[in-house]
C-alpha cells in the first residue's frame, strides 16, 4: 500500500528534533527504526504531516552498564542487544526476551525506543520494563522528565509521552548475581507477536524465593504486573506445589478478551501454563 503523504526531517541534534515535533502540534512523528510506524502509515492507521528521523541522534545509540544498573539508549536495536556479550550477565532477562522479538530483518532495524512508544500490548519490552521497574526517560518542549514504567502505558498504541516528548534511555535498576529468571513465549509462528508470554525473575535467601516480579503480555490492554503470583512465590521455596499454585493465581489474575487470534478462555489458560514454564526455567 502506498504511503499518505508528510514532509521528512532528519535532525542531527536531541534539541532540533523536538523542537520540529513541538512545532507541528501534534502532527508530527518521530521516525526512530520504523517496524512499527511505517505498516502503520502503510494501513492509513496514522497519517503525521512530518516524520522526525531519529537516526542521526548518536547520543541515543549507547548501551550503558555500572553497578547501578543497564541504560538502553532509545535509538538501540534489537540485534545490538543480542551482539552485547556483557549483557548476558548483567541483565539476561533482556536478552531472552528479545530474542523473541520478531525476525532477524526486524531485529537489524528496530530499536528498542521505538517498541515503547508504540506500546503493543503483546511486545517483548513493554512487558520487561515493567517487570523490572524500569525507568523511561523522556524529553520534550519543557525538559526531561523521568516516568517510571508502571505509569508509561495508558492502553493499546497509548503511552504517557506529550506529542512534543521523545523517549531518550530506558533505566533498568541492577541485576543481582545468582538471581533465578525464565522468560516463555507462546505464538502461533516463530516472530509472531505473542498469544501470551511470562516474564519473571526472584532471588533467594535461605533456599525460598525473595523480591519476586512477574509480569505478562498478551492478555490485556498493557503489559501486567502479576502481583497475586509474586505473592504465591515469595517466602517459598519454588517447588513443584507453589509453582502449580503460581500458575492457578496467574490464570486466575486476567481477563483476556476474545479476538480473531484466540479465545479470552484460551489466553487465560495460556498465560498460567507460560509462567508454569518460565518457573521452571528459573529453578532448573
Amino acid at each position: 500500500m502506498k504511503l499518505p503523504p508528510f514532509e521528512y526531517a532528519c535532525p542531527t541534534t536531541i534539541a532540533e528534533a523536538v523542537a520540529l515535533l513541538a512545532a507541528h502540534d501534534g502532527e508530527a512523528k518521530p521516525l526512530a527504526g520504523g517496524q512499527s510506524l511505517v505498516p502503520m502509515l502503510a494501513f492509513r492507521v496514522a497519517s503525521p504531516s512530518l516524520l522526525v528521523d531519529l537516526r542521526k541522534l548518536a547520543d541515543l545509540r549507547q548501551i550503558e552498564i555500572s553497578d547501578g544498573g543497564v541504560t538502553l539508549g532509545a535509538m538501540v536495536r534489537w540485534r545490538e542487544i543480542l551482539d552485547d556479550a556483557r549483557l548476558q550477565k548483567a541483565h539476561p532477562l533482556i536478552v531472552a526476551a528479545v530474542e523473541h522479538v520478531a525476525h532477524y530483518q526486524i531485529r537489524n532495524r528496530g530499536t528498542v525506543g521505538g517498541s515503547l512508544a508504540h506500546a503493543d500490548p503483546a511486545a517483548e519490552l513493554p512487558g520487561i520494563v515493567v517487570t523490572c521497574e524500569a525507568k523511561i526517560a523522556v524529553v520534550g518542549k519543557s525538559g526531561e522528565r523521568v516516568i517510571a514504567a508502571a505509569d508509561f502505558f495508558r492502553g493499546p498504541l497509548m503511552t504517557a509521552l506529550e506529542p512534543d516528548e521523545i523517549i531518550t534511555e530506558i533505566r533498568f535498576p541492577a541485576w543481582p548475581a545468582g538471581r533465578r529468571f525464565g522468560f516463555q513465549e507462546f505464538a502461533r509462528r516463530r516472530g509472531d507477536f505473542a498469544l501470551a508470554a511470562a516474564m519473571l525473575f526472584y532471588d533467594q535467601g535461605g533456599g525460598k524465593a525473595t523480591n519476586a516480579r512477574v509480569g505478562a503480555i498478551g492478555v490485556a490492554d498493557r503489559p501486567l504486573r502479576l502481583t497475586a503470583v509474586e505473592q504465591v512465590l515469595n517466602g517459598n521455596a519454588i517447588d513443584e506445589a507453589v509453582i502449580e499454585k503460581a500458575e492457578a493465581a496467574a490464570s486466575a489474575s486476567v481477563d483476556p478478551d476474545d479476538d480473531i487470534h484466540a479465545s479470552g478462555a484460551y489466553r487465560k489458560a495460556l498465560i498460567g501454563v507460560m509462567v508454569e514454564r518460565a518457573l521452571h526455567n528459573a529453578a532448573a
